[in-house]
């Protein structure tokens, strides 16, 4: 019977990864496609959702293209440097306290460890800012507000370049 429930378990367990994205894959599409929209525009954009997976990122980032059978998925191009994720950085204990003290909210505070587990913190070549959330929000804000500024200036002598080159 142990053999069983333990094959029964890995069984479940595969059919909840699988039936996870597939639920999410449409909406990650829609988003990467917003991504993408704006991107092209010039348009500076936010984007709020919880990518706690690095695929989940990748597909924000490529599209379909981090999905394709025959792409190994840490083998896709970077994203393009104008794109970048906020992490909100904090622990479990100070996270499950907001949760509690808030009112009204469909993800009640027993959600959280679920979130915590599935979580793959993203690595530096994701393009990540890193917001510790015991600072302000103020002070976060800030900090992201820098960012992009700093962004823009990096990213102002390559669209000379690509734009001098496409002209040229």
């Amino acid at each position: 019977m142990k053999a069983i429930t333990s094959t029964h378990k890995r069984t479940s367990r595969r059919w909840l990864v699988v039936n996870h994205l597939q639920t999410r894959f449409p909406w990650l599409l829609k988003l990467h496609e917003i991504i993408e929209r704006e991107r092209c525009s010039g348009s500076d954009a936010l984007i709020a959702c919880s990518a706690l997976k690095h695929l989940y990122r990748q597909i924000l980032l490529h599209g379909s293209t981090a999905v394709a059978p025959n792409i190994c998925p840490h083998h896709i191009s970077p994203s393009s440097p104008e794109v970048f994720f906020l992490y909100l950085l904090g622990d479990y204990d100070l996270i499950h306290q907001r949760m509690v003290a808030r009112q009204g909210h469909y993800m009640k505070a027993d959600m959280l460890r679920s979130q915590f587990d599935i979580l793959e913190p993203p690595s530096d070549e994701e393009n990540v800012l890193t917001l510790d959330i015991r600072r302000s929000l103020g002070e976060m804000v800030l900090e992201v507000e820098k960012h992009i500024e700093s962004l823009k200036l990096k990213l102002e002598p390559l669209q000379q370049t690509e734009n001098a080159t496409f002209l040229g």
